[in-house]
Formats: structure tokens, sequence, C-alpha cells
């Protein structure tokens, strides 16, 4: 636990804790009952921090995260959502899990090295989000998914975060905080139909802060590699 404690800056530290309280808070107003959502968000925000250093075990709580989110997504019929992480994030974090792994910065497991995306990355990051946008957007059409239009977005936003985790560019975390404004959206949505929701949209407003936090983080740890 010493370890621990030590490994983070008081700074990530007091973030993680506040983000913690605040989803508990949150569940105790709203909820009280689906404490598979409290388990997830908890599980989210501890991914985060962990992500924001580029540390490897982010990878492993954010495939825990993905199979329990996709249940709670079932539940409110957000096929979207439920497709897009059993589907892609839950696979593409298991394949940035292995590559973060491979690429450790001069071989230290807890941080991967920061990758510098060329032209033809980025080219490759539109053509696919692309595909998978118009590819989902029937797929999700035929399953009468709520908020359609959103919940595609949802999956654009979410393909391309995962696919620059992937490729280990801080952009990452910028992608995905986009995506926790999608996500924000829909989840009000729900909310207003279930309020015991609240918590979920909750959680989506703190994992933007920490995503925030995230791409300045690895922006942080580019410069720092690199000179």
């Amino acid at each position: 636990m010493k370890k621990i404690i030590n490994y983070f800056t008081k700074t990530e530290l007091l973030l993680w804790s506040i983000s913690a309280l605040t989803i508990i808070v949150s569940f105790i107003l709203f909820d009280r009952k689906s404490y598979l959502t409290l388990a997830a968000s908890l599980t989210g925000i501890t991914s985060l921090i962990f992500c924001s250093k580029g540390n490897p075990v982010g990878q492993v709580l954010m495939i825990i995260f993905s199979m329990i989110y996709t249940y709670i997504s079932y539940t409110f019929s957000y096929y979207g959502e439920m497709i897009t992480y059993c589907g892609m994030t839950l696979p593409m974090a298991a394949l940035s899990l292995v590559t973060w792994l491979k690429n450790p910065y001069k071989g230290k497991k807890s941080e991967v090295s920061v990758n510098k995306l060329k032209k033809k990355d980025i080219i490759k990051t539109v053509c696919y989000s692309i595909a998978v946008t118009a590819a989902f957007f029937f797929i999700l059409k035929s399953l009468e998914t709520e908020n359609l239009y959103v919940s595609t977005l949802s999956v654009t936003t979410s393909f391309a975060a995962a696919y620059l985790t992937y490729k280990r560019s801080p952009y990452f975390a910028l992608l995905y905080a986009m995506n926790d404004l999608v996500l924000i959206a829909l989840w009000i949505y729900a909310s207003i139909k279930d309020i015991s929701y609240i918590s979920v949209m909750i959680c989506f407003c703190v994992f933007f802060i920490n995503d925030m936090y995230a791409f300045i983080s690895w922006r942080k740890m580019e410069k720092r590699q690199i000179n």
C-alpha cells in the first residue's frame, strides 16, 4: 500500500479520492441498489489514474470495467454502448495491454513508451472510424437503439479513442474525454426516466475530468521521454 501511495503524486491521489467520493455520494443519493454500477464506476476511475501514468495495470482494469459496463448498458437497451464496449473497447483494451507491455519506456514495465503518430496513422484512424461508424449505425438502427444518433456518435469517439490507446498516442485521452461528453448526454436522458441512472451520469462527469488530466499527463510524459 505504501508503494502504491508513493507511486502516485499528491495531485493524482487527491483527484482519485475526490472522484471516488463523488461517485460514492451520488450512489447513496440517487441509487442505493445498483452496486454493480458502483463497482464499475470505481473500477473505471482507478483504471484512468493508472492509464494517466501509462501503466499497463490501467488496461487490465479497463477490461474489467468494459465487462461490467456492457451489462449496465444492456439493462437500459443502450445496445450501442453494449456492443461498443463488449465488441470493441474490451478487445482493444486487451490488444493495448499487449502493446503497452511490449513497449516499456527504457525497460520500465510500469510506464509505456509514448508513440508519436505518423501521417498514415492519422489517416487510418479517420478511415477506420468512418467505416466502424457506418457499420454500427445500421446495426444499432436494426436493434431499435435508444437515442440512435447520439449512440452512433459514441461508437465513433469510443473507437477512435481505443485505437489511439493501442497506438500509444497521448490523444487517446482527449478522444475518451469527447466520448465522456457524449455518454453524459446519453445518461442524462436515461436519468429522466429513471433517477437511479443519475449516478452513472455523474460517473462519466468524473471520467471526463480524469481523462483530461490523463491527456495533460501524457503530454508531459511525452516531452520528458523525448528529452
